[in-house]
Formats: structure tokens, C-alpha cells, sequence
């Protein structure tokens, strides 16, 4: 939940910056009014859930990796074994499936948020009433759209959760191992939310999503 404002600040300025610059291009083709259409399909598909992901990604992947590997250096992780209690069960278990399932949520609000930047930032230009702003961006939002794009958001938090993990229980040379442990996560977890959408998109192409 501390990562809701950071994610919807970044969402929000991302709905209404994408909404400018598409304009003048909108503008020139005379396609003005798909606006909220383009921006709704685009946020949904691609952007919200890749976006709120890499940040994702950036804070809790590395607090992750860092409380793991500072747990492991400071030999908290043996101590445990020693007392008989799996490490594994207790720390990885319980991290990994809380990424695994608030991602997807964190996700939903984050497109809301940057849904209302897209909508401010056509009234920028224009004067478009709220209810007419949703129901083009509903209108064209098939089921097709959001199934897709909601179920990788469960393989973007697992990714997150357990590269998290593995880089933190594997961390070495004392506080050193720590930050590097850290950084890792971030870059592998990162590099794991493109090539996981890489494949999600090869998947629902093949099975008629797209």
C-alpha cells in the first residue's frame, strides 16, 4: 500500500502527457474524438500495466533483495534454520505471494488514476463531459482488452516477488552483497516484465485475444 502514491502519481502524469502529445496528431487526421478511445485501449493493454510493474519492480524488488540479503549476511537466515523453522516457508513464501496478488490490484488503480489524467488532459483542449469521457473509453474496451492484460500482471508480481527472493538469499560479501543483491533485483526483475510481455502477447495473439 505504500507504493499507491508513487504509483498513482506516475500514473496520473502519464494519462495526461500521453493525451497531449496525441493530440496534435489527432488533430491533423481529423480524428480528434478517438482520443479517450486510443488512450483507454493503449493504458489498459500496454502502459498501465507495464508502468505500475517496473515501479513495482524498482521499490519492492530491491527492498526485497536488500532485507533478504542484509538477513542473510547478518546470518538471521541460519539462525532460523538452526531453531528448526524454514526460512523458505516464512520469508519467500509469504513475499512472493503477496506480490503475486496485490500487483494485479495495484495495476487496476493505477490505470484508474492515469484514466482521469487522460480525461483532464483532453479537457485541456477541448470541453468533454465526464460521462461522455467513460463511456468512449468503455465503449471501446472489449473483454478481449482487459483479460489479457489483467491475468500478466499475476506472472509480472511472481516475477518481482521471487527474483526478489532468490537475489536476497543468495546475497554474500557482508553490506557490499547487500546493495548488489538490491540493484540485481531491480535490473533482472525489470528485464523479466518485458520478456514475460513479450510472451503474454505472443499467447493471446496465438489463442484470438488480439
Amino acid at each position: 500500500y505504500k507504493s499507491l502514491p508513487l504509483i498513482g502519481l506516475t500514473a496520473f502524469i502519464i494519462g495526461l502527457v500521453l493525451t497531449m502529445q496525441l493530440h496534435p496528431t489527432m488533430v491533423y487526421y481529423g480524428i480528434e474524438s478517438k482520443i479517450p478511445a486510443m488512450v483507454g485501449v493503449a493504458i489498459i493493454r500496454e502502459i498501465g500495466p507495464i508502468l505500475t510493474s517496473l515501479i513495482f519492480a524498482g521499490k519492492i524488488g530491491s527492498s526485497i533483495g536488500a532485507e533478504l540479503g542484509s538477513m542473510k549476511v547478518t546470518e538471521q537466515i541460519d539462525a532460523m534454520e538452526v531453531s528448526g523453522t524454514n526460512p523458505f516457508k516464512y520469508l519467500v513464501v509469504t513475499r512472493v505471494l503477496a506480490c503475486t496478488l496485490m500487483l494485479p490490484v495495484l495495476v487496476m488503480l493505477g490505470d484508474a488514476v492515469s484514466l482521469y489524467g487522460a480525461y483532464l488532459g483532453v479537457n485541456i483542449h477541448s470541453n468533454t463531459s465526464f460521462v461522455l469521457y467513460w463511456t468512449q473509453v468503455f465503449d471501446n474496451l472489449s473483454f478481449n482488452d482487459v483479460l489479457p492484460a489483467f491475468t500478466k500482471t499475476f506472472f509480472f508480481g511472481f516475477a518481482v516477488g521471487i527474483i526478489g527472493c532468490y537475489k536476497g538469499f543468495n546475497s554474500s560479501k557482508g553490506t557490499e552483497g547487500v546493495g548488489r543483491s538490491a540493484n540485481s533485483a531491480v535490473v533482472m526483475s525489470s528485464i523479466m516484465i518485458f520478456v514475460i510481455d513479450l510472451l503474454a502477447v505472443q499467447v493471446t495473439d496465438l489463442l484470438g485475444f488480439n
